[in-house]
């Protein structure tokens, strides 16, 4: 077979280099039920082509899998989304998503590890696939806001609405976002950082 140089991978796109500056790192976890958005989500806003661990989706998963509301859905985070965005020329963010089925929720423990919080997603046509998620976060004691991920047939609730069916508490944001636009995603993202500030600075 002929190996032309052009066909061989020889490293990273200079554009996913880590920049020298970079002096510091966050970490966010973006998780939500099934089919809700987070590798889009990772996609839209990362900086950097992200890393995804999609498979497509088989039998072994008919019977095990809550698909209902997503059943045209082919393929699934196994393990992990990757993406990156940088704060500043110092300071850059990490962002994890999560898998979605709970058959791979084992794998949070780690990518949960050393992270600031997170965003829930959740698709208003199935609200009862973020229930576990949210409780797990809140026994964890990991700060999160809500993003409401807006689907093309999907119900709209008022806020409180959604809060109470969530038992979220009042201080807790909420946001309408939609996942495949880049703008939105990096304002839920925003969100997450001034709720996290709050948290850290005492009121006076």
């Amino acid at each position: 077979m002929d190996f032309r140089s052009s066909d061989t991978i020889t490293g990273p796109r200079s554009e996913d280099v880590l920049p020298t500056t970079v002096t510091a790192a966050v970490k966010v976890v973006i998780v939500g039920g099934f089919g809700v958005g987070k590798t889009t989500m990772v996609g839209s806003v990362s900086e950097i082509r992200p890393l995804t661990t999609e498979e497509t989706m088989t039998q072994a998963g008919v019977g095990v899998d809550d698909n209902a509301g997503v059943e045209t859905k082919t393929a699934t985070t196994v393990a992990m989304d990757f993406g990156r965005i940088s704060l500043s020329e110092e300071l850059i963010l990490y962002l994890f998503g999560t898998p979605g089925q709970e058959r791979f929720w084992f794998l949070w423990n780690g990518l949960f590890e050393g992270a600031l919080g997170a965003v829930v997603l959740i698709d208003t046509r199935r609200l009862e696939v973020s229930f576990d998620v949210i409780g797990r976060l809140e026994e964890r004691g990991v700060p999160f806001v809500v993003a409401v991920n807006t689907f093309p047939d999907a119900p709209h609730h008022p806020v409180e609405a959604l809060r109470r069916a969530l038992d979220l508490p009042d201080e807790v944001p909420m946001v309408d976002c939609d996942a495949r636009m880049r703008v939105s995603s990096r304002d839920v993202l925003m969100t997450l950082m001034r709720y996290l500030h709050s948290l850290a600075v005492p009121l006076a």
